[in-house]
């Protein structure tokens, strides 16, 4: 069996704020902290702040497909 912390984005790179985390994924922060909440997003609470690294922004991003965007909310064009 694999060790899990084998395949874990947060320890790939630096710590970045989720605040950074989303200049950078072109997301609001309060949207990454709802993710980050939600398990969708790999990120940790370090006391009050959020981090998470650019590894994780880019597999979260890499999940995200037509499929799992509700109808309602994907682009008609």
């Amino acid at each position: 069996m694999a060790d899990s912390s084998e395949h874990d984005p947060l320890t790939v790179g630096e710590l970045i704020t989720l605040a950074e985390a989303a200049e950078y994924a072109g997301l609001s922060s309060e949207t990454l902290v709802n993710y980050a909440r939600r398990g969708r997003l790999k990120a940790r609470k370090m006391g009050w702040m959020w981090v998470t690294t650019r590894t994780a922004v880019d597999e979260y991003l890499a999940s995200r497909s037509l499929d799992n965007i509700p109808k309602k909310y994907r682009d008609p064009s």
